[in-house]
């Protein structure tokens, strides 16, 4: 594959993503996020493995990029002790990925993984919540106030 068609293929995927987050519910777009930062890890890993020093580190910056999105995402006030405890998690598995990429450790990288895939399993098995509030509006009328 020629890099034009490598580029143009990176945009169709930045542009599906992009549509697919615009209109995902709240748990899908944390689904997405555990989704991006596993990929993120797994891509890293395989670029370390074959001593790509720059693409891992790009990999990893954008793994912990996404676990900061998680964090940003937790609601301290509903969740409670919950959030704390998983704000401690995510501060965890942030500075372990930033020390894989010092010692370009492969171990922690697949530590960070193998916690990431567990709150993702979690997370998974909770399910949407449905709301049963009407939603303002005329049908099919983005609402930004929901």
């Amino acid at each position: 594959m020629d890099i034009r068609t490598q580029n143009a293929l990176r945009q169709y995927q930045s542009v599906n993503v992009d549509a697919t987050a615009a209109i995902a519910s709240p748990h899908r777009l944390v689904q997405m996020l555990f989704e991006g930062g596993l990929e993120r890890l797994a891509s890293a890993k395989g670029h370390l493995e074959r001593s790509e020093v720059i693409p891992k580190s790009e990999m990893i910056g954008k793994a912990v990029g996404i676990i900061n999105g998680l964090r940003e995402g937790l609601n301290f006030e509903a969740g409670g002790e919950l959030a704390i405890n998983l704000d401690r998690v995510y501060d965890y598995l942030q500075r372990r990925l930033l020390e894989a990429n010092l010692k370009n450790d492969i171990g922690m990288i697949d530590e960070v993984a193998a916690r990431l895939t567990e709150l993702k399993t979690a997370w998974d098995e909770i399910g949407p919540q449905t709301s049963t509030a009407p939603i303002e509006g005329e049908p099919g009328e983005i609402n930004s106030t929901a």
